[in-house]
């Protein structure tokens, strides 16, 4: 049996609306438990703004520990348009050995799948997209891995369907979710609502367990800013909800993913000015 494993999931920091505090908080439990890896499901910045995701990047690559980072809708250029179609990544590749990549553990991997996109046949761009190139690449990736070896997935966008077509938080998450039930995956890590979830969702496959992590920003919905804490002992893989006011795990779960994932606006929260959004900008979530 492989060594236990202690992860952190961490999502959803929202810099230029960060939680000074929860943040604070994260890097000292980071630098006192040592966890074998973290991994962050996406939004790192607000309005993905060149000074937010220098501050981001400065604080990951403040952790001494093993990272992984998906990107989230908010993580896309906001502004320009021409940036986010041609070269969505180059405001981050201060961390670019981090974004999207595995972690190998003792009998278990961490693997990305990403749910933003670029563009999108719909008008909110803000929801997840599983793209054939993306469920390739991951899935490429778990049938590739030693016999026996364990995976959990990684993405921003919680890969159920809710709603109908049109409106779907995730469009072919359904799709995904039924591919993934058919490999040795433990469970799909994610962000994007706001609040913690342990969910298990049924494929017809079979079962897909859903993981999701809270904020650690001010953009809160209805949850104080947390992360999971994971526990891997070969078997069974625990979840811990940490929160600086202590509530129970259970307290602080949802039931079910909402369709709407937009937290209530702050008053403090920054608005983008009208005349600067493109039109084909989507809202941000």
């Amino acid at each position: 049996m492989p060594d236990p494993c202690l992860l952190f999931h961490l999502s959803d920091i929202h810099f230029g609306l960060e939680d000074r505090r929860a943040l604070d908080w994260v890097k000292r439990e980071i630098a006192d438990k040592r966890p074998d890896a973290v991994a962050i499901t996406g939004d790192l910045t607000m309005r993905a703004r060149q000074r937010e995701f220098d501050a981001a990047c400065t604080w990951i690559r403040s952790l001494e520990v093993p990272v992984t980072v998906e990107v989230g809708n908010h993580d896309l250029p906001y502004f320009n348009p021409i940036e986010r179609l041609f070269d969505p990544y180059r405001r981050i590749r201060a961390i670019e050995d981090k974004v999207e990549v595995e972690i190998e553990l003792p009998g278990l991997v961490i693997v990305p799948l990403k749910t933003v996109a670029r563009w999108q046949p719909r008008l909110n761009w803000s929801k997840g997209w599983v793209t054939d190139a993306a469920l390739g690449r991951c899935l490429a990736t778990l049938d590739a891995l030693p016999e026996g070896t364990r995976a959990l997935v990684a993405a921003h966008h919680p890969l159920r369907e809710a709603g109908t077509r049109g409106t779907a938080l995730t469009r072919r998450g359904r799709k995904g979710m039924g591919e993934l039930a058919k490999r040795n995956v433990l469970a799909v890590l994610s962000g994007h609502v706001h609040d913690a979830f342990d969910l298990t969702q049924e494929t017809a496959h079979g079962p897909v367990r859903m993981i999701g992590a809270g904020t650690l920003s001010r953009r809160l919905r209805s949850t104080p800013p947390s992360f999971n804490e994971l526990r891997w002992d070969g078997e069974n893989l625990a979840v811990r909800v940490r929160n600086l006011e202590g509530h129970d795990t259970p307290d602080m779960m949802i039931d079910d993913i909402p369709e709407d994932a937009t937290p209530p606006r702050r008053p403090d929260e920054p608005v983008a000015p009208v005349d600067q959004v493109p039109r084909t900008d989507p809202p941000v979530h």
